[in-house]
Order: C-alpha cells, then sequence, then structure tokens
C-alpha cells in the first residue's frame, strides 16, 4: 500500500535514503537534520518502506514566503515509477509557491515538465537559518551558473 506523509521527525530510513541518493557521511545528514530548525521531510512509502523524499525548508523570495525543497531523491531500486513526481504534485496541492535549485540539466528539463517555469537568482533566496545550513542548502549544483526554478500555484 502507498502512502505519503509530511513530517517533522527523522529516522534511520531517511538517513540509509539520503547516504544512498547522495553518499553523504551519516554525520553531515545529521547535522542537517538537526539543526535545519525551519524544515520537514515529504516522504512517499511503499509497502511501508520509504522509497522517495524530500525536504522543505521555509525561505523567503522578494518578501513571498516559498518552500525550498532540499535532498530530493528515490531510491535507485524505485525510480522511473513516478513517485518522485507524486511527491512533487503532493506539494503543490498544498503549498503556492515551491523553489527547489536543479542540480543539472536533465533535473531542470525534469522540474520544468512538472510546473517549476519560473527561473530566478538564487541570491535572491532568503533562508532563516544558521549559516552552516544555509551553505549546505545550496550545495550539489553542477550547472555552471545555478539557478533556482519555482512553481507558483495557479
Amino acid at each position: 500500500m502507498d502512502k505519503i506523509i509530511e513530517t517533522k521527525q527523522y529516522s534511520d530510513e531517511m538517513i540509509s535514503l539520503w547516504q544512498e541518493a547522495f553518499g553523504d557521511s551519516r554525520e553531515d545528514i545529521l547535522f542537517f537534520l538537526e539543526n535545519a530548525v525551519n524544515k520537514s521531510c515529504i516522504c512517499y512509502y511503499t509497502d511501508d518502506k520509504l522509497v522517495s523524499m524530500f525536504f522543505l525548508v521555509d525561505c523567503r523570495v522578494n518578501d513571498i514566503r516559498y518552500k525550498y525543497i532540499y535532498a530530493a531523491c528515490t531510491a535507485a531500486a524505485y525510480q522511473g515509477r513516478g513517485y518522485m513526481s507524486e511527491l512533487l504534485a503532493y506539494c503543490q496541492e498544498r503549498y503556492d509557491y515551491i523553489l527547489l535549485i536543479p542540480a543539472d540539466t536533465d533535473l531542470v528539463n525534469y522540474y520544468r515538465k512538472r510546473k517549476f517555469n519560473h527561473k530566478m537568482n538564487i541570491e535572491n533566496i532568503l533562508f532563516n537559518e544558521r549559516k552552516e545550513i544555509r551553505e549546505c542548502l545550496f550545495e550539489g549544483c553542477s550547472l555552471e551558473k545555478p539557478f533556482a526554478l519555482a512553481y507558483k500555484g495557479e
């Protein structure tokens, strides 16, 4: 049975999925989980197993409140089944302003197909988080000139 939940709690299952997807150390992941104060996690479970997730971190752009998607990932064995698309649609039903920084050109195209059609300057994103957390929220992009893509509810 499939289900999507939003939680402010974290689990070892989240840490394991993050490590599989990004190769980060448990220590680095725990630093984010324990120190980012304005976050929640949107999780996709199938047969009671976490298979896809991302974190939402509160931010502002030009005095508008956004949810920033961070550490979006799906377990390798479950990729290509539409779980991330379902998580994004779930989020879009609940929040009018969502943004992210795509890591590469393929992801730019992926997110544009999912209504993230507003290109924004990353310098305009403001987080109410400590400096070390703000820094990690901007990591992981391989684009020559990183930018944000935003979804603005219709």
